[in-house]
């Protein structure tokens, strides 16, 4: 098994090479607004560095968000159009639970929250609990503005970058700012080891800020 796994839902542009039981290579750039420029040369040297090429793989992950438009579609776009030239499967998985993931050996039990930058002064956020060593979310993905959320809510331990945008409205911030793309390789091979099913569906959650030539006319 070699997993290669893409995410570009947050400020970090993340890839990693998984094997069903660690990180092979890793890489990742910090730039909100270079995921073009970053993604395929990441990729590159996460192979090089661990003396692989792409028929080595046997599927690819997404990080499918919650994202902002653009920079969440570069990297669901690279994983699936890889996936499809080398006749691998492509997977998709939220990236909010992967920053759970992250965050959850800083949660003995209980619950915590992950809020990320959804610019437009928002965040993407999400409940989730720490149960008996194992992490599951209670809410559906969701993006509003932080202080709009209830007051029980913004006073969970919260992982994501929403504590350091909004440190006035997050009680208590998780050492966790973005999704690690190692991570997201290791919950890929454990779902995929399980039979879950990781379908890649964009979780846009809100329209794109471009608007194309029809929709600024009828505006």
């Amino acid at each position: 098994m070699l997993i290669l796994a893409i995410d570009t839902s947050t400020t970090a542009i993340t890839v990693a090479l998984h094997d069903g039981e660690s990180v092979v290579a890793a890489g990742s750039h910090l730039d909100a607004r270079a995921h073009t420029e970053w993604v395929a040369p990441l990729i590159q040297t996460a192979l090089d560095d661990a003396g692989r090429s792409p028929a080595d793989l046997t599927a690819v992950v997404v990080g499918k968000g919650p994202g902002p438009f653009t920079g969440l579609r570069v990297g669901i776009v690279t994983g699936v159009t890889m996936a499809h030239a080398l006749g691998l499967p492509a997977y998709g998985i939220c990236s909010l639970d992967v920053i759970a993931e992250q965050a959850a050996g800083s949660v003995a039990e209980g619950e915590f929250l992950v809020a990320t930058d959804a610019r437009r002064k928002e965040v993407y956020w999400a409940r989730y609990a720490v149960r008996s060593g194992s992490v599951e979310r209670l809410t559906d993905p969701a993006v509003d503005r932080p202080g709009d959320l209830p007051d029980d809510v913004r006073a969970l331990p919260t992982a994501g970058r929403g504590p350091v945008l909004y440190p006035d409205l997050f009680a208590t911030a998780l050492p966790v700012l973005d999704v690690d793309a190692g991570v997201l390789g290791a919950v890929a091979a454990r779902r995929s080891a399980a039979g879950e099913s990781m379908p890649v569906e964009p979780l846009y959650l809100r329209r794109p800020d471009a608007l194309t030539t029809a929709e600024r006319a009828a505006k």
